[in-house]
């Protein structure tokens, strides 16, 4: 009985709607120009977790939510996951990794969000897939790149195997493979080294207030 229970609960957790293949090829593709047909591509997030060596106990996908219904009010996927999560009942003395593919990066509101959740939360182990990277050429979007990567947030580019797991996970893929299209893995590196870039700026800007800090130092001893 007590088994059966626990199947119950895990399935009851586990069990979403699975994205659609034709949604998922188009909205985490990572090609520079939208392909045909030239539909607008939105932010999905896709979320597994699960106890530290265990079984994934919760999963589900989200999309910004638009303005509108009773609150008029838009929500963006990442604070509809946190508030989704904070919903979950977890052993607050057990460790939890949380997965998360995304089309696009965190904008630098929601990179704060995802900070804060994580320092209130230090039982939880935080990791972002993401397919793109969202206005990465504003210094503000940059900022919350660099936020998330100081808060030891990883934000990992998707290549192939990231690609494949999200299919596996999240897709209904009806058995069937994951197809990677044209240049996929040439489009990824070349957004890595974008991201590395960005974040390397960071660190010179440590090293920046570093020096600072000890000219001022030696000017007051």
């Amino acid at each position: 009985m007590l088994f059966a229970s626990l199947v119950f609960f895990l399935l009851r957790r586990t069990t979403m709607n699975p994205l659609p293949r034709k949604v998922f090829y188009h909205q985490f593709g990572n090609q520079k120009r939208v392909p045909r047909p030239y539909r607008r591509r939105k932010t999905y997030l896709c979320y597994q977790l699960r106890p530290q060596d265990g079984p994934v106990t919760a999963r589900g996908c989200l999309q910004n939510k638009v303005p509108g219904g009773l609150s008029g009010h838009g929500r963006h996927a990442e604070i509809r996951f946190i508030d989704k999560i904070r919903s979950l009942q977890r052993d607050s003395s057990q460790t939890f990794e949380i997965t998360c593919y995304v089309t696009w990066s965190p904008c630098f509101t929601c990179a704060e969000e995802l900070v804060a959740f994580v320092r209130d939360h230090p039982h939880v182990r935080l990791r972002l897939f993401a397919s793109r990277l969202y206005f990465h050429w504003l210094r503000k979007y940059q900022e919350g790149l660099r936020l998330l990567h100081k808060s030891r947030i990883p934000v990992v580019i998707m290549n192939l195997p990231e690609f494949q797991n999200c299919w596996g996970e999240f897709v209904d893929n009806q058995d069937k493979p994951f197809q990677p299209w044209n240049k996929l893995e040439t489009y990824s590196e070349n957004i890595n080294r974008r991201l590395q870039r960005i974040l390397e700026r960071s660190n010179e800007g440590n090293k920046t207030k570093k020096f600072h800090d000890q000219c001022e130092h030696w000017k007051n001893t």
